[in-house]
């Protein structure tokens, strides 16, 4: 799970493996696989990057040997994923 804020300055956990879709429409707007939609401070490249840190510890932890590469590959994505949001924002 990541933790995320609302617009309301609250926090809440959500499991990153429900999110369908974040759109930024100015504000993040998660949509989950149920429908039910979460409106979230951090914008969505954060939220990507949040849930592939998740994902590298998830596999770190049940795979230690492969934690020196999960993490360089997270950090990689992440980064990949944070230019391909801010190009295709201006482009916008």
């Amino acid at each position: 799970m990541i933790e995320l804020t609302r617009l309301n300055g609250s926090h809440l956990a959500v499991n990153c493996d429900l999110i369908k879709y974040a759109e930024s429409a100015p504000d993040t707007v998660l949509t989950l696989i149920t429908g039910e939609k979460l409106i979230v401070l951090e914008p969505s490249s954060e939220v990507s990057r949040r849930t592939l840190e998740y994902r590298a510890r998830t596999l770190a932890a049940a795979w230690p040997e492969a934690a020196t590469a999960l993490s360089a590959k997270a950090a990689h994505s992440a980064h990949a994923i944070a230019s391909d949001i801010e190009h295709k924002a201006s482009e916008a």
